[in-house]
């Protein structure tokens, strides 16, 4: 696949096909957190070791594992609605892009919580994708003179812009802000970086 498009069958695919397959692949990922979670009460909250200490080498292994890890079920709970839907729409434009864009956002927000988090801090969870994916559907629209996607932008931006902007404060406490702001800059990186070109200007 290259930046400027998607390549192979998904070009053939239907709105329909493409539909169905976006929802297949987010509600399995947010099944995947809840089992995840489950795991981890079950186990003793042993799962929670894979979430981010800040500058420890042996913790660049975790930057992956972290983003599909939480504490608790109100953790998770909060993190399941946002991310279905974004995913969701985010996935609509091609499932090679969409994984890609998310591996880009996993990894640039754990390695920038890695790297600036405070210390004696440990981090986990979704939030990152989900701010990532918001910046993402946010600026794709204009990057790619779609007027859907336009449209798209504006409408997460008034669903969720009050709750990032609150994600963002770092006066609140038990929140990384650190990790949102990277997401959200992440995937706003995306969207330049995965663009696909509109065959004729805002169609």
């Amino acid at each position: 696949m290259t930046a400027g498009g998607v390549a192979g069958s998904e070009q053939r695919w239907t709105g329909g096909d493409r539909a169905r397959a976006a929802a297949k692949v987010m509600v399995g990922w947010v099944a995947l957190l809840w089992v995840l979670e489950v795991v981890d009460v079950v186990s003793g909250h042993a799962l929670d070791d894979l979430g981010i200490a800040p500058r420890e080498p042996s913790e660049l292994v975790d930057i992956v594992p972290a983003a599909f890890l939480h504490f608790g079920f109100g953790h998770v709970a909060a993190n399941s609605v946002p991310l279905l839907v974004l995913g969701f729409l985010s996935a609509l434009g091609g499932l090679r892009r969409f994984f890609a864009v998310c591996a880009l956002i996993i990894v640039a927000d754990g390695l920038g919580v890695w790297l600036i988090s405070p210390s004696n801090t440990n981090t986990a969870g979704a939030s990152g994708v989900v701010f990532g994916l918001f910046g993402f559907l946010l600026v794709s629209g204009f990057v790619e003179r779609r007027f859907l996607g336009v449209l798209v932008g504006f409408g997460i931006a008034a669903a969720w812009g009050g709750s990032i902007l609150a994600g963002l404060a770092p006066t609140q406490t038990g929140i990384s802000w650190q990790g949102h702001l990277i997401g959200l800059v992440t995937g706003v990186v995306a969207a330049f970086v995965f663009r696909r070109r509109a065959a004729v200007g805002w169609g």
